[in-house]
C-alpha cells in the first residue's frame, strides 16, 4: 500500500507505555500507522514500512502530544542486505533504486567494494548488520551459509532487535527455514522464507516472483520490501511453504531445461538450424521458459548464460544442490519423482565431469559432448 506525503499537515497524537496511538483529524483520514516512542520514527503497521520523521515531544506528561511534521516523511530508514552474489547484488541494487539506504555484508568483502563506493555501509559481520538495521534479506547459497549466518558466532541472531523482520531468499531445506523460524522467534524476531524464481535477469529488472511463507500477518510487511525487487510477491502459507514452491519450481525448471537441451541437440544432428527449431518451439506445443527465455544452444538467444560460455546465471552446483533438496523432500514425503531423480542424477555428473561453476543450461554441452549415453 503506498502512503502519500502530507506536506505542511501536522498530525497530533498521544501514547501510553508501550505505543503511541494516532489521533485522526477527521472521519474520512486512514491511518493505519502505530508508533514506537523511543524511535523518531513512524511505522506502517499493513506494510512495515519505516519512514523517517520529525518529532518533536510537547508536554513530558503521559498523555504527551507529539507532532509529525510530513517533510521528511518519505526518506526511509536502512535494510541489512546479506549476500551479494550473482543474485544478492542486482536485488540490493534495485532496493537502493527504490531509496532505501543498506547495511552490506558478503563473505566475500570484494563483492561489497562497489555498494560502498556507492556510499552504502558495509560492515564486517551479520550480526553487525542485525545491530544497525530491524530489517534483513539474506540471499545465501546454501543450508550451511543461511545456517551460519544466522546461529554462527557472529550471526544475525547474537545482535537481533526485538520485532525485527529477517527475510531469508536463498533456496534451503525447508526443515531448515522451520528450526531458524523457532531460534528467531525465541529472540523477539519474525522470520520469513521468500525464495525466488527468474533469475539474474528477473533480478536485474526488479521482475522475480518471491514465494513467501511465514506469518500471514506479517505478509504485508515483507511485501513491502520484496515488491521493490520483484513483479509477483506471492504468500503460500506458514513457515518453510515458501521454500517447498520454490523446490517443486526449480525441479521443473531442471527437467524442462534437460527435455530442452536434447530436443535441439537431436533437431541439429537432424539437419535443423538451432535459430529455425527454436523459433519452431516457441510457437508450438513445447514452448517452455526454458526454450523462449533461456535458452541452452550457444548463438540462439543474445543476452543469456548460453551466449557468453556459459558464465554467470545460476550454477550448475547450485541446480545439483536444489534437486537435492527436491530428492529428500520426495523420500520424506513418498512422492514418486521419475524425472526429477533423473534430473538429480544428470547434474551431479556435470558437477563431476567439469560443468559445476557454468550455468545450467550448459546441460546442452554436456549432452552434446558425451557420446556414451
Amino acid at each position: 500500500m503506498s502512503h502519500p506525503a502530507w506536506p505542511g499537515i501536522v498530525r497530533t497524537f498521544s501514547y501510553n507505555s508501550s505505543q503511541l496511538s494516532i489521533l485522526p483529524l477527521s472521519e474520512n483520514s486512514e491511518f493505519p500507522f502505530w508508533l514506537e516512542k523511543d524511535r523518531g520514527s513512524v511505522r506502517c503497521k499493513r506494510t512495515d514500512v519505516w519512514y523517517r520523521t520529525t518529532v518533536t515531544r510537547k508536554k513530558l506528561t503521559e498523555s504527551a502530544k507529539l507532532e509529525l511534521c510530513s517533510r521528511s516523511v518519505a526518506s526511509k530508514t536502512p535494510v541489512g542486505f546479506i549476500g551479494l552474489g550473482n543474485m544478492g547484488n542486482p536485488m540490493a541494487k534495485n532496493l537502493m533504486k527504490h531509496g532505501y539506504p543498506l547495511i552490506i555484508y558478503d563473505v566475500f568483502p570484494d563483492a561489497c567494494k562497489e555498494f560502498q563506493d556507492a556510499g552504502e555501509q558495509v560492515v564486517s559481520s551479520p550480526a553487525d548488520v542485525a545491530e544497525k538495521a530491524d530489517r534483513i534479506i539474506t540471499m545465501l547459497p546454501t543450508s550451511i551459509n543461511a545456517v551460519e549466518a544466522y546461529s554462527g558466532a557472529n550471526g544475525i541472531l547474537k545482535k537481533v532487535k526485538k520485532g525485527s523482520l529477517l527475510i531469508d531468499s536463498s533456496t534451503i531445506d525447508p526443515a531448515v527455514s522451520k528450526e531458524l523460524a523457532k531460534e528467531v522467534e525465541k529472540m523477539g524476531a519474525v522470520f520469513m522464507d521468500a525464495p525466488v524464481s527468474g533469475g539474474v535477469g528477473a533480478a536485474r529488472s526488479g521482475n522475480l516472483t518471491f514465494m513467501v511463507g511465514g506469518v500471514e500477518d506479517e505478509f504485508a510487511a515483507a511485501q513491502e520490501l520484496l515488491g521493490c525487487m520483484g513483479s509477483n510477491v506471492l504468500y503460500c502459507g506458514a513457515v518453510g511453504t515458501g521454500q517447498a514452491a520454490k523446490i517443486c519450481n526449480n525441479m521443473l525448471l531442471a527437467i524442462s531445461m534437460i527435455g530442452t537441451a536434447e530436443a535441439m541437440n537431436l533437431g541439429i544432428r537432424l539437419g535443423l538450424d538451432p535459430k529455425l527449431l527454436a523459433k519452431i518451439l516457441n510457437m508450438s506445443s513445447g514452448r517452455c521458459w526454458s526454450s523462449d527465455t533461456y535458452n541452452p544452444v550457444p548463438g540462439v538467444m543474445d543476452g543469456v548464460p548460453s551466449a557468453n560460455n556459459y558464465q554467470g546465471g545460476f550454477g550448475t552446483t547450485l541446480m545439483a544442490k536444489d534437486l537435492g533438496l527436491a530428492q529428500d523432500s520426495a523420500t520424506s514425503t513418498k512422492s514418486p519423482i521419475l524425472l526429477g531423480s533423473l534430473a538429480h542424477q544428470i547434474y551431479r555428473m556435470m558437477c563431476a565431469k567439469g560443468y559445476s561453476k557454468k550455468d545450467f543450461s550448459s546441460v546442452f554441452q554436456f549432452l552434446r559432448e558425451e557420446e556414451t549415453f
